[in-house]
């Protein structure tokens, strides 16, 4: 099979949005009256983004997701996407089921694909998304990373730490029960692109990130492109590990040997959760847990942007715990 047999037979279709899509030497696009693009480009890498036993049907699905919430954390619709694949081969046992799950999650959000390019290497997807976001009496709608304010609430949706906690399962440094792992995986996987919250948070939230590389680390940009600081309440944020209600609960026939610590630096720094962290005044919380209802997304207040610099870690009592945690880079 040749390359423009594998685009034909797997990625091509008819353009429906797009103005032309697949099969000249650019789509073209064009976005609707008021509004203006926003655009973003991820690439994953076999070894460095994902195991290579992954689901390619997961796979598919994770490599528009991340994408997808880079959009969200802008409040952006999403409209198309360009997919660029090396492949060591061209294998149709794994094409198939990867572009399935690509497309699935491409038709749900209504993004078309619209071009790209494949080529013969080691397995990377590298995809590029487009979204439209309104523009109102001049002014961009776009949740941005500079917005946050002293005095706002600060917000994180779903959960996180669930990606870490199957990370070090495939790792071998600790041991969970089948659902635990199952639950943590799944998250790891095929992640939830947070796409209608992002949407409903336009003119309620004062600034967005989407948490990709750990909640502390993707905070911090807020806090640096702002100028502020924040505290977090670092148990509420720990509860935010979904598997950890499941662990409580067979906690007393498995010794999981996970300590606190643990647990703290998977929830704060772990990474791969693909949710959002937003501020918000604290005249909106009515706002807020609308955006939530109407987006079926739970959302948590885990603390507050201070105008004092800095990151703060407290307990429950407001008491300064000690940050010792760092979130993933790609070079460090």
């Amino acid at each position: 099979m040749g390359e423009f047999d594998l685009i034909e037979r797997y990625f091509k279709r008819p353009a429906r949005r797009a103005a032309l899509g697949l099969g000249d030497d650019c789509a073209l696009l064009q976005p609707a009256a008021g509004t203006q693009w926003a655009i973003s480009s991820d690439m994953l890498v076999e070894g460095r983004h994902f195991l290579s036993t992954v689901d390619p049907f997961k796979l598919g699905h994770k490599a528009l997701a991340v994408n997808l919430s880079d959009l969200a954390a802008c409040g952006a619709k999403p409209v198309a996407f360009t997919l660029a694949l090396a492949l060591p081969r061209a294998d149709e046992a794994w094409l198939a089921p990867f572009s399935k799950g690509l497309l699935a999650l491409a038709d749900h959000h209504r993004c078309e694909l619209v071009g790209g390019d494949t080529t013969q290497g080691p397995l990377n997807i590298c995809i590029t998304v487009f979204g439209e976001v309104p523009v109102v009496g001049g002014r961009s709608q776009a949740l941005l990373r500079s917005g946050a304010q002293a005095g706002d609430d600060l917000y994180v949706s779903g959960t996180v730490g669930d990606a870490r906690l199957a990370l070090e399962v495939f790792r071998g440094t600790v041991s969970v029960p089948a659902p635990v792992f199952d639950a943590a995986r799944l998250r790891m996987e095929q992640p939830t692109p947070r796409v209608a919250l992002g949407m409903a948070l336009r003119g309620v939230a004062t600034s967005a990130i989407d948490v990709s590389d750990g909640l502390l680390g993707d905070l911090g940009h807020i806090l640096k492109q702002s100028g502020v600081g924040a505290s977090v309440n670092v148990p509420v944020a720990v509860n935010l590990i979904a598997s950890l209600a499941i662990c409580t609960g067979l906690s007393a026939s498995f010794d999981f040997k996970i300590t606190p610590h643990d647990w703290q630096r998977w929830a704060l720094s772990g990474g791969d959760d693909y949710e959002l962290i937003f501020t918000a005044p604290a005249a909106h919380r009515e706002a807020v847990a609308l955006a939530a209802e109407q987006s079926q997304t739970p959302v948590t207040r885990i603390g507050q942007i201070d105008a004092h610099r800095g990151l703060r870690l407290v307990d429950a009592q407001g008491q300064a715990l000690p940050n010792d945690f760092t979130s993933f880079d790609h070079f460090a």
